[in-house]
């Protein structure tokens, strides 16, 4: 290889395992445990990658002695081709860990299958009536909520599939446990209902939204609840007093929304920069209320964001393709990739050090860090 082409290298090239799937990536998720990733395509199959790196970058840096710069060469070998499933529906399938290691998929069949990391295959007991639109797993309380886009559905342990009892919906979407596993949060057409699910699921409040949620986050501590909105911004409801209010102006759906505990700081997409706020002061009474002034603003639209475990740091892909991890509230940025296919999804391993990304094209890949590049 030579100097010139090694100049064109960039973050992305020389620190991601990359694969190419036949349709774009709709969702990605890491296993409890860290060992490995799940990539769900819209063409309803599932892929699987270990995240072990057969080529960690610390193994291909090098110092020079003289000026103490630090290089790392290319990979020298092809990653460890992807582990794929057959398809489980027609369409993108939600996908879940569970477990130590495994995943869980809903099917168009109505039945959830558990996926091992090692790409086996077995249908829980587990069915409802119709497609799996939505899913969610509490590995506290060892419950499984799903959706079929009509009807809500708990099952505890691996029990058959029990109704939501008095749940009145025209349409229900995404579904989110509580970190503890002892609510949960459903998107309905027009609105968000929360559900005690204790013993008997009993419905503690219903609020009607402006739009359909997309995407449904709680914070750490289960006080807050985020919902991302098909149009309009999102909406943020606290538990503990009941206060509640909606983000406005975001020029794209809000599909993806993340806490950072590190930095006390909810992120969304769907706007020109990395949108966040600081929850010191929540933005209930006003969207400028503790905004954070978090990376560049541009002309591109921010597709996913993903906000690090450990570190006051917030990952965001784009509309055209590049990928950037800022410090939150600041504007410095370390530009992983400069452009390519739009970024549909982003995820941090639990441990920081890999994060998966998913693209419109197909792309799959983990990027693995070295550990000494955010000090």
């Amino acid at each position: 290889m030579n100097q010139r082409t090694m100049q064109n290298l960039t973050l992305f090239d020389l620190l991601a395992r990359s694969w190419r799937r036949p349709s774009a990536i709709a969702d990605l998720c890491f296993s409890a445990d860290g060992s490995a990733v799940a990539f769900s395509s819209v063409d309803g199959t599932v892929a699987i990658a270990a995240v072990t790196d057969q080529e960690p970058p610390e193994s291909r840096m090098r110092v020079s002695g003289d000026l103490g710069q630090t290089t790392i060469r290319p990979r020298e070998k092809p990653p460890v081709p992807l582990i794929a499933s057959a398809a489980f529906g027609d369409g993108d399938v939600p996908i879940i860990a569970y477990g130590h290691s495994g995943f869980l998929a809903g099917a168009a069949s109505g039945e959830v299958q558990h996926l091992s990391a090692g790409g086996d295959v077995a249908a829980l007991p587990i069915r409802v009536d119709g497609p799996i639109v939505a899913l969610d797993h509490s590995a506290r309380t060892d419950m499984t909520a799903t959706s079929n886009g009509h009807d809500m559905f708990l099952s505890r342990g691996q029990d058959n599939a029990v109704p939501l009892k008095n749940a009145t919906t025209s349409s229900a979407g995404a579904l989110a446990f509580s970190p503890g596993g002892r609510r949960l949060a459903c998107g309905l057409d027009d609105g968000l209902s929360i559900w005690a699910v204790e013993g008997d699921a009993v419905l503690i409040r219903e609020s009607s939204l402006p739009a359909r949620p997309v995407s449904i986050r709680w914070s750490g501590d289960g006080t807050w609840l985020a919902c991302g909105l098909e149009t309009g911004g999102f909406a943020l409801v606290n538990l503990a007093d009941g206060r509640s209010g909606i983000v406005a102006g975001f020029p794209s759906p809000v599909r993806t929304m993340c806490w950072s505990r590190p930095g006390n700081a909810l992120f969304a997409s769907g706007a020109f920069r990395i949108a966040g706020w600081s929850m010191t002061a929540p933005p209930i009474d006003g969207e400028t209320s503790g905004a954070l002034e978090t990376g560049r603003a541009g002309l591109v639209l921010v597709e996913a964001v993903a906000a690090h475990p450990e570190k006051k740091l917030i990952a965001a892909g784009y509309a055209n393709g590049r990928i950037a991890v800022a410090q939150i509230g600041g504007r410095d940025e370390l530009l992983v990739r400069p452009l390519g296919s739009a970024i549909s999804a982003l995820a941090w391993s639990g441990d920081g050090r890999h994060l998966a990304v998913g693209a419109v094209d197909g792309t799959a890949a983990i990027v693995t860090f070295p550990a000494q590049m955010f000090k």
